[in-house]
């Protein structure tokens, strides 16, 4: 396929791929390419969150924080929007809850990683991946937070030498839905709202893994679901730094 061609269809060039994985190294800056074409494109509804699954109930933790975290659920007892402390981690305010959903450690360079085995603790480590990845000073550190596998692997090698580059639009969390929760996975939607007013719609999906939440990826590195416009915060909780 020609150059040309390429900057036509910006689904098939090598940027999109790289808004595809926005939970990898190049994480925010790399989706603001994708969601260009999504507001220049037809709009979407903002999606309904699934039922929460049915989960069997798990006496003790099996594979308890790796930091000491306190917390355990098997569904999600999350209903409103978390008390929280709002810092900014490169250019997106970042929630903690230090003695409650996390993260538990922060080293001295800010990299944030270790949250509670909760709802709330999935929540604050997503949101916690996509502020860490509009920093360049930690994208050497990014893997550490994806899933171990194939996904991991290929992203690892997709990102390495990447120009991310340098974009004036920014994103703020501005609200979030559980769409699915149970003690070994969830799916956490993140309302984003760009600086010229638009909102996007980010699912990251986490497993629980070596006592902490992890991003999950699809084997070839991308996204597991793709970012999607939105028009509103309808069905999600507000909640934001700002």
């Amino acid at each position: 396929m020609s150059d040309q061609s390429e900057q036509q269809n910006p689904f098939r060039s090598r940027r999109f791929v790289f808004s595809m994985v926005v939970v990898a190294v190049i994480a925010l800056l790399a989706l603001i390419v994708l969601v260009s074409n999504l507001l220049g494109g037809k709009d979407e509804t903002a999606p309904t969150a699934s039922p929460l699954p049915s989960t069997t109930a798990v006496p003790v933790d099996n594979d308890p924080s790796a930091c000491g975290m306190e917390g355990y659920e098997t569904t999600a007892s999350l209903t409103d929007a978390p008390d929280t402390i709002w810092t900014l981690v490169g250019t997106v305010a970042a929630p903690s809850d230090p003695e409650g959903s996390g993260p538990g450690l922060t080293d001295s360079s800010g990299f944030r990683s270790c949250y509670a085995h909760t709802a709330e603790g999935a929540l604050f480590a997503a949101a916690n991946y996509v502020a860490l990845g509009t920093d360049a000073t930690m994208y050497d550190k990014m893997s550490t937070l994806v899933a171990p596998g194939p996904g991991r692997d290929a992203l690892i090698a997709m990102t390495e030498g990447a120009d991310s580059g340098a974009s004036s639009d920014r994103a703020q969390v501005a609200g979030f839905a559980i769409n699915s929760f149970d003690e070994k996975a969830a799916t956490v939607d993140l309302a984003l709202n760009y600086n010229d007013g638009q909102m996007v719609s980010l699912p990251i999906k986490l497993v629980w893994s070596a006592g902490d939440w992890k991003i999950v990826v699809a084997d070839d590195g991308s996204m597991p679901i793709a970012p999607a416009a939105l028009k509103g915060l309808g069905g999600y909780t507000p909640w934001s730094g700002a």
